[in-house]
């Protein structure tokens, strides 16, 4: 097969779209809340950077401050966020995962994994373990290693 110029991308949205089906096909499989990706992203942030404002976390999720609010509030009712004081501003609340927040995580990465292995499974490991490497070379080159996973509305 001939590779179209332009078409990469357009690939690399649905190859990250056909997982993240599989992935909650198997969320709701097991019965879980109805999480959506920007939850998931909520997750990320908060792992990555050990807790977040909701100003931050709006910004991060490129939302308003009022629908980060409300994404907030689902994973605090669900239990997987908590809501601690500030360091160092009395008025503000950083948010953080909970126990169930960091267990779901370790959760859901396995079962990227398991999906990432089905990819394999269809084109070959070795050449899975080259678009891996493929890829994480641009994303180093181009983003300089500071690539964010965020979403884009």
């Amino acid at each position: 097969m001939t590779r179209r110029r332009g078409e990469i991308p357009f690939l690399l949205a649905m190859t990250y779209r056909a997982m993240t089906e599989a992935l909650h096909e198997r969320i709701a499989a097991e019965g879980r809340e109805p999480l959506r990706p920007a939850h998931g992203y909520t997750f990320r942030l908060l792992l990555d950077r050990g807790g977040a404002t909701s100003v931050e976390l709006a910004e991060h999720l490129g939302v308003t401050k009022q629908a980060a609010s409300k994404i907030v509030a689902e994973l605090e009712d669900w239990g997987y966020v908590e809501r601690r004081p500030h360091a160092t501003d009395g008025r503000a609340r950083v948010l953080a995962l909970t126990d169930k927040g960091r267990a779901y995580v370790r959760h859901a990465d396995d079962m990227w994994a398991d999906i990432e292995d089905r990819w394999g499974e269809v084109i070959g490991a070795e050449r899975l373990d080259r678009i891996h490497e493929d890829l994480r070379a641009y994303v180093d080159e181009v983003a300089g290693g500071r690539a964010v996973l965020r979403p884009i509305w």
